[in-house]
């Protein structure tokens, strides 16, 4: 990929570990236990200061201690050793000689400093691309850059939930301005808009694989037009269709314009929909035959769709889509009312739906489990053929969200080289022979991080409160938590259908659970309601004022702001991790493998992944298509299995029994729902027949 990028501000580091500078504007580190224990060492108190952020690091550490460093033994061995890893990882070729897969995608969950992701579709999306690099699988990213990202939830006293706008810091995100051929920062026009926007172009380097982010803050635009990607998911429906043009159309201009040849167009869910559009332009260009045309396109797309919900997609009115689009579709050799037509729901034909476009225009379309592509082939009947819509369910990038604990291990009990054998189910028994000691205090000492972590944010935000009845706000967040009690987590977005307050259902019975002196449970909640989810936020509310009662005694808490850096503790600190979405609305949901795959036993009802996932000894089920007798069914499972398992104690004071459910959950989740996994799925079953399709024209 021919593209030149200028790289921000980092102050010039002694020879000796000047190699530090390209690890910390490659987001490599993050995935490699070495590369982030090379920037802890650099400074431990800094690192925590700084979030786990080694850009802002180097460009605040003092040049001092950069001199003793290059001058330490100890040190410059621990970075020779990440260096030539890292460089080693660079330097191998892509196994795969075809043109790259054009991943496009509205979010990216790829590391808290850039933060341009709302949840699970990002963090989806910025595993895919890691596992892509780690695969030698060609792959380039598409995105927005959003200058003030996704809201920064603040909660009151009284439990509301308040947005915050924070704008991203560009020069300590791991971030680099595309350059034109003068030099300059790139800023391309996207001549079929009305009105005309320009884009500035920006890079991110996910080990081997290229993340370009669109841009229209850029001083071409207009005061208005500046503004069109500055938050993620607005809701001013007519700048979030101008979004979603830009990502499309500008995406496909953009690889145009870097000279960036590609074979597969994969959309990750319907936000880029417009990229399919350009792209027959594109193709109708060369042959002046639209039907070839758009028959060339359906058969090298791929359509993901990541919700069960036909109120969830985007709907606009055809107005609208005229209004910016009015003479884009001529370039076509359509007429309106052939453009408009793929994106018609025959059965609510009240605008144009981005998933009916995908959907009509892409081949190849998938869910992301068994049970939403069975779901979602049943909503959309009228549009797709009979299950045309194939299940290949999500899986997350382990070497991301397993604790440097158990990847010590694994380089010790598989090999070094365990990572590219992942997905093989015999290699996971050895898991058994790990000593139940180790196991569990490992969880220990997560769980300590976890709640240590909670702490210092409390006292971080109360020495800088300016609210004097700060302090029992406080008490809601975590203050009273403790580390050897057995804690349950619900941490996703808040929102109605994951019904967060299903554990709240019955407060007397509860409060009975949390309350035991003996055998006490502790749970803690955490996640977002979209800005305009006024019954979410109401559900936040409603946790706030059990936390405030004092006969819960400091049990129940809720943490503010959830985002990558907290989900990270979350997972691997906690003992149990509760989802009780109303099925089947639950598409997949990957946090629970994450949890599962950190010896953190699932809890949750019998949808989505969990399907698949749930075997009897791995985890907790909950099923009933009545609200009421779920409840009870789930304080049951807490007061009759998890309690015992967790607090009886052997000689040892070790819980075997739950240490066993640990090693199962580790061992039958770890294979299967890996990105490795799934990455196998999509390259054979999409990408490979692309390739030989694109080869045999």
């Amino acid at each position: 990929m021919n593209n030149k990028s200028i790289n921000i501000y980092i102050p010039d580091l002694p020879t000796e570990i000047s190699g530090i500078r390209d690890m910390a504007l490659n987001l490599w580190w993050n995935w490699n236990a070495i590369g982030k224990k090379l920037f802890k060492e650099m400074d431990p108190y800094l690192w925590t200061y700084v979030e786990h952020n080694p850009i802002k690091l180097l460009r605040i550490i003092d040049k001092q201690r950069l001199n003793e460093l290059a001058k330490d033994k100890k040190f410059i061995k621990l970075y020779k050793l990440a260096y030539i890893k890292f460089k080693n990882y660079m330097s191998k070729n892509k196994i795969d000689k075809e043109l790259p897969v054009a991943y496009f995608c509205a979010e990216f969950g790829l590391h808290h400093s850039l933060p341009i992701y709302s949840g699970g579709l990002g963090f989806l999306a910025g595993d895919v691309l890691k596992e892509a690099s780690d695969m030698n699988l060609s792959m380039v990213g598409i995105g927005f850059l959003y200058p003030f990202g996704y809201v920064t939830q603040d909660i009151s006293p009284d439990g509301w939930q308040y947005e915050v706008n924070k704008e991203i810091d560009k020069d300590e995100a791991p971030i680099m301005r595309v350059l034109d051929k003068e030099g300059k920062h790139l800023v391309i026009e996207l001549p079929f808009i009305t009105p005309k926007v320009y884009v500035g172009v920006w890079k991110v380097n996910v080990g081997k694989v290229e993340l370009f982010l669109l841009d229209t803050d850029v001083e071409q635009n207009s005061p208005l037009d500046r503004q069109i990607n500055s938050k993620l998911y607005t809701p001013d429906i007519n700048q979030r269709l101008r979004q979603q043009i830009i990502l499309g159309i500008g995406g496909i201009e953009l690889l145009k314009h870097l000279n960036i040849d590609y074979s597969a167009l994969h959309l990750n869910e319907g936000h880029s929909v417009f990229a399919l559009f350009e792209r027959i332009r594109y193709e109708y260009e060369k042959s002046n035959n639209l039907q070839k045309a758009i028959e060339y396109v359906k058969e090298t797309s791929i359509f993901t769709t990541h919700t069960p919900l036909m109120a969830a997609t985007d709907v606009y009115d055809f107005d609208m889509i005229a209004q910016h689009l009015g003479e884009y579709w001529k370039l076509l050799g359509m007429d309106e009312e052939k453009f408009l037509s793929f994106g018609i729901n025959p059965e609510k034909q009240n605008g144009f739906n981005t998933t009916v476009c995908c959907l009509n225009l892409c081949k190849y379309k998938n869910g992301v489990s068994k049970k939403h592509a069975e779901v979602s082939n049943k909503i959309w009947e009228k549009v797709v053929k009979k299950d045309s819509i194939i299940p290949i369910t999500n899986g997350v990038h382990l070497s991301t969200w397993i604790n440097d604990d158990l990847n010590d291990k694994y380089n010790v009990l598989f090999g070094e080289d365990w990572k590219q054998l992942q997905n093989n189910i015999d290699l996971w028994d050895e898991i058994d022979v790990i000593d139940d000691e180790f196991l569990w205090n490992m969880k220990l000492k997560q769980k300590a991080k976890m709640f240590n972590f909670i702490k210092d944010n409390i006292r971080q935000k109360w020495s800088n409160s300016k609210r004097v009845n700060e302090g029992f706000k406080f008490i809601c967040e975590g203050l009273l938590l403790e580390s050897d009690v057995l804690t349950i987590t619900f941490a996703r977005r808040m929102t109605e259908y994951k019904r967060p307050t299903l554990i709240l259902k019955d407060l007397e019975r509860l409060k009975k659970i949390v309350s035991n002196d003996e055998r006490p449970v502790q749970i803690i909640f955490s996640g977002l309601a979209h800005p305009s989810d006024i019954p979410g936020k109401k559900l936040i509310q409603q946790i706030f004022s059990i936390a405030k009662d004092p006969e819960f005694k400091g049990r129940i808490a809720f943490i503010e702001n959830y985002n990558e850096f907290y989900a990270k503790y979350l997972v691997k600190g906690s003992d149990v991790w509760l989802n009780t979405p109303k099925p089947p609305l639950e598409a997949s949901g990957t946090s629970g493998m994450k949890a599962s795959m950190n010896g953190t036993l699932h809890l949750s009802e019998l949808d989505g992944w969990w399907i698949e996932g749930f075997n009897g000894k791995n985890g907790w089920k909950i099923f009933d298509k009545n609200e009421d007798k779920e409840a009870e069914m789930l304080y049951d499972l807490i007061e009759n299995e998890l309690i015992p398992k967790y607090y009886n104690r052997d000689e040892n004071s070790l819980p075997t029994e739950w240490i066993k459910m640990m090693k199962e959950a580790i061992k039958s989740v770890s294979p299967l729902f890996n990105t490795k996994r799934m990455m196998e799925e999509y390259r054979e079953k999409f990408y490979k027949p692309i390739t030989l399709r694109i080869n045999n024209v």
